[in-house]
């Protein structure tokens, strides 16, 4: 694949579900095709120079006709050289294009990735403060309620053990005048002879 610098900057990464940014295999595949074209670039590069080298030496020693046979029979040979100068140089400023256009994505990226990550904390830190201050305030709701109960409760309990005094106390004055009673009569039936009973 001839990788341009078009295709770097129009490349589309996919979003993964559940976690931020890319998808780290398919940034890595693209990043190592990028790798594989500049190679491929840098070699052929080193071969140009290369050929352009021996053909610069073995030009250089040869007679004024072995050159204007050069120039006039293979038109073909001197037409490539031109753009051997020019491709090298196209080739290495694309290629460090592509390397500025990728470690720019990539600050991009790891910028965003890093403002997502800011924004989740801060979001997370005001839902945990929130749900604290809600369980604070139900906490502090329910102790007062259970307060109020038990001030209901202590109430009622003295009600009760002041109806039980009073209850005690009536029943004791009961008893005590139904034995005085008791006694009463059993003093007035003493006094009476048994032939005034009837036995």
């Amino acid at each position: 694949m001839a990788l341009t610098p078009d295709d770097v900057v129009t490349k589309q990464f996919q979003h993964v579900r559940f976690k931020e940014g890319f998808d780290p295999d398919e940034v890595d595949d693209f990043l190592d095709e990028i790798v594989v074209e500049w190679r491929k670039t840098i070699a052929e590069n080193e071969e140009l120079k290369a050929k352009l080298e021996s053909l610069e030496s073995g030009s250089a020693p040869a007679a004024p006709a072995a050159v204007e046979e050069a120039v006039a029979a293979p038109v073909e040979p001197v037409a490539p050289a031109v753009p051997v100068e020019v491709a090298p140089a196209a080739d290495a400023s694309q290629t460090a294009g592509i390397i500025e256009l990728a470690q720019r994505l990539h600050d991009e990226h790891v910028a965003e990735g890093k403002a997502q990550r800011d924004q989740l904390i801060s979001e997370a830190k005001s839902q945990a403060a929130s749900i604290i201050s809600d369980a604070e305030t139900k906490g502090r709701d329910e102790l007062a309620r259970l307060e109020k109960d038990r001030a209901v409760l202590e109430t009622r309990i003295t009600e009760l053990r002041q109806f039980e005094r009073d209850y005690r106390s009536q029943l004791r004055d009961l008893i005590e005048s139904k034995l005085r009673e008791l006694d009463t009569s059993s003093n007035a039936s003493g006094s009476t002879p048994v032939s005034a009973i009837g036995l």
